[in-house]
């Protein structure tokens, strides 16, 4: 036994207003949208400060140490990059995908200049923990009131 469908020739025309709906919508409303795969491959980043120095934790799972480059300029940081696939899947086609292999390039402007020549980084269970020593000139300073 066979069903009978009636055409509805204005269907077409709804999914194609649907399409260019979601098309506006995803440049306009949502314009980074398309960088959030982007955002993915690159490391999450901890910066904070205590007394005497700047701080900052990198997430880079799956990343030798020697494969990552550290440089200041100024009062820029870079962390530098790359993650190597260790083999090809040959036994199949992927249906999902996380893991991002590649090279990545971060740079932060640090809120204070820094002693770069007495930076330390350590490299345990995948972070990266940079130490950063504040200049003199950038160390906070207290004045004391004297009383008359």
């Amino acid at each position: 036994m066979y069903t009978l469908r009636r055409r509805e020739p204005w269907g077409d025309l709804v999914s194609l207003r649907s399409a260019v709906d979601r098309l506006l919508e995803e440049s306009f409303i949502h314009p980074f949208g398309i960088l959030e795969g982007l955002a993915a491959s690159l490391p999450a980043v901890d910066m904070y400060e205590t007394g005497d120095t700047i701080v900052v934790k990198a997430a880079l799972p799956g990343v030798k140490p020697e494969n990552v480059e550290i440089t200041t300029v100024g009062n820029t940081l870079t962390i530098k990059g790359e993650t190597k696939e260790k083999a090809e899947n040959k036994q199949g086609d992927y249906f999902y995908q996380e893991h991002h292999y590649g090279s990545f390039c971060r740079s932060f402007t640090l809120p204070t200049d820094i002693k770069a020549d007495k930076a330390q980084a350590e490299f345990e269970n995948g972070v990266l923990t940079l130490t950063l020593p504040k200049a003199e000139e950038a160390k906070r300073k207290f004045i004391k009131i004297r009383s008359k």
